[in-house]
């Protein structure tokens, strides 16, 4: 099976970890605290290492399972070390002390300025973003599988995330081109802000979308 690199080690990673050793991938977790990642590395048992900010990166899939800011600086410091990897942005830039608007400038997205400070000879895929961390970690929301929405310019690396994402119980869906990141990161402006909604006391952080028939 695929091993995978996950790149932070807060709610999302965890989410993310759950869900890929589930699927019977091996899971290396790097992070910059040191103490959450060995509690992390802990919790999620037999398949799963860890290591510091920095470390050797030992998976072909590279989560990165940080903020977007993070997520630029991130590419940077490993640099050519990503080369030939799938790189996988899962953050919505979404201003937390407001959320009203995005962090980045109409006609882009988050994962596309990502791209442009990684290796060129990277492959870097959007998806997960639309994924909240409870829902996730549990595979399902409402008794059904969670959907996936996966945008990237290499079909290859589409293809390897849409095979680990359904290996782990959740349902991939390719939504097309790099581009299409900029649509499932707004979306997420909207879902986030309705988990804080007064009049929505039913949402706790703990929703899902999902495309049905």
């Amino acid at each position: 099976m695929e091993q995978v690199t996950i790149i932070g080690s807060g709610h999302m990673a965890r989410a993310i970890a759950v869900r890929m050793l589930a699927g019977r991938h091996s899971v290396q977790i790097l992070g910059r605290n040191g103490q959450k990642t060995r509690e992390l590395v802990e919790f999620l048992g037999a398949g799963a290492q860890g290591g510091g900010e920095g470390a050797a990166i030992e998976g072909g899939i590279v989560f990165l399972a940080v903020p977007f800011e993070e997520g630029k600086n991130t590419v940077l410091v490993y640099g050519e070390a990503l080369a030939g990897k799938v790189i996988v942005d899962i953050s919505n830039p979404v201003d937390l002390s407001t959320f009203d608007r995005l962090l980045v400038p109409a006609g882009t997205s988050a994962v596309e300025e990502i791209a442009r400070h990684a290796s060129p000879d990277a492959h870097i895929v959007k998806a997960f973003n639309t994924c909240l961390a409870k829902p996730l970690e549990a595979g399902s929301v409402a008794g059904l599988p969670l959907d996936v929405f996966i945008s990237g310019d290499s079909e290859q690396a589409k293809v390897k995330v849409s095979a680990v994402a359904a290996a782990s119980g959740l349902r991939p869906i390719d939504v097309g081109p790099l581009r299409r990141a900029r649509e499932l990161e707004a979306i997420m402006l909207l879902v986030m802000g309705l988990q804080l909604s007064p009049d929505q006391d039913n949402f706790n952080w703990d929703t899902s979308l999902k495309i049905l028939p």
